[in-house]
């Protein structure tokens, strides 16, 4: 008896799920009957074509190309400005001459650029001395862009000598700073 009331319960419960799963699928609809033309000659109505809807205009966006100035770009040898020197020498040692051979090659290109070379000395030596040392420097940085194609109008070398140090210390790193020629464009 038991088992038969087990029976009858999950035969009630199979019949429930059916009908929910029965009741979860939609009936495929009915499609609209085709008409039957006879032989009458009514002629059929035209088909519309559907609304021209417009479409917005698009203007073409342009990309803007930026141009960077390789003179300030870090990541630019061009920004690189400065030629250092050993004690007592105008020599532009071999690690700076792509740096005066990049700048050589820029004002090539762009004839209308204008620089000046500042050569600079640490404070050790008398003025005069110092002056002169400094325009050496920049000279020969100024010959060198020179043999590089540069048009001499292009560049002006002046000695600043002591008078514009870069660092005040008063050991060999700080007077290894101020000996130096600087390239400074015009208008910068």
């Amino acid at each position: 008896m038991a088992m038969k009331k087990l029976l009858i319960r999950l035969a009630a419960l199979s019949a429930v799920l059916g009908l929910i799963a029965g009741c979860a699928s939609t009936a495929p609809k009915e499609q609209d009957p085709v008409p039957v033309v006879t032989g009458t000659a009514s002629k059929p109505e035209p088909v519309k074509p559907p609304p021209v809807v417009e479409q917005p205009k698009v203007t073409p966006v342009k990309p803007e190309v930026i141009v960077a100035n390789p003179l300030k770009d870090p990541g630019n040898i061009l920004s690189k400005r400065s030629v250092f020197y050993d004690y007592d020498s105008n020599v532009v040692k071999d690690e700076y001459k792509p740096v005066v051979t990049a700048h050589a090659r820029f004002l090539t290109l762009n004839r209308s650029r204008k620089i000046s070379i500042q050569g600079n000395t640490d404070e050790r030596g008398s003025r005069e001395y110092n002056i002169a040392l400094g325009q050496r420097r920049a000279d020969s940085v100024k010959q060198m862009m020179i043999l590089l194609g540069v048009q001499e109008a292009q560049i002006e070398s002046v000695s600043f000598g002591e008078e514009k140090p870069r660092s005040s210390g008063k050991d060999e790193a700080a007077f290894s700073e101020n000996r130096r020629s600087d390239i400074v464009y015009d208008g910068e």
